[in-house]
C-alpha cells in the first residue's frame, strides 16, 4: 500500500491485493499469480480479499503481512488503479464488476 499527499488530499493506492478463489487459493488481482497465506500469518480465517506487504517466493508463492479488506475500498479509494477494463479476466474482476454495478445503482446511491 502506498500513501501519498497531493493538493492537500491524502490518496491511497492499494497495489498488492489478492482474492480468494473458489479453488481455495489466493490469486493476485493484477498479475494472476497463485499464492497462499504465509504460515506466519496471524489471521484466524481466510478472508475473501487481502492486501499484503510481502511476496515470499520459496517452493511455493506466499504472501505475508496481510490484512483483511473490503472490496468496496479498492473501488472507492483507488479507482484509477482498479479500472476494471485493465484487469485480466478472472473471478476477482467478475466480483468487482458486480460490486461496481451495485455501487452505481440508483437504489444504492439513494440509500435504499
Amino acid at each position: 500500500m502506498i500513501i501519498f499527499h497531493r493538493n492537500r488530499e491524502w490518496r491511497i493506492a492499494i497495489k498488492s491485493v489478492a482474492h480468494l478463489e473458489r479453488t481455495g487459493h489466493y490469486l493476485t488481482v493484477k498479475d494472476n499469480q497463485v499464492v497462499q497465506l504465509h504460515p506466519s500469518t496471524c489471521l484466524d480465517h481466510k478472508p475473501d480479499w487481502v492486501i499484503y506487504n510481502e511476496f515470499v517466493l520459496t517452493t511455493k508463492n506466499y504472501i505475508r503481512t496481510v490484512t483483511d479488506i473490503k472490496p468496496e475500498w479498492l473501488l472507492k479509494i483507488a479507482p484509477q488503479y482498479y479500472e476494471l477494463n485493465n484487469f485480466p479476466q478472472c473471478e476477482a474482476r467478475r466480483q468487482l464488476e458486480l460490486l461496481q454495478a451495485r455501487l452505481d445503482s440508483k437504489a444504492y446511491q439513494e440509500g435504499f
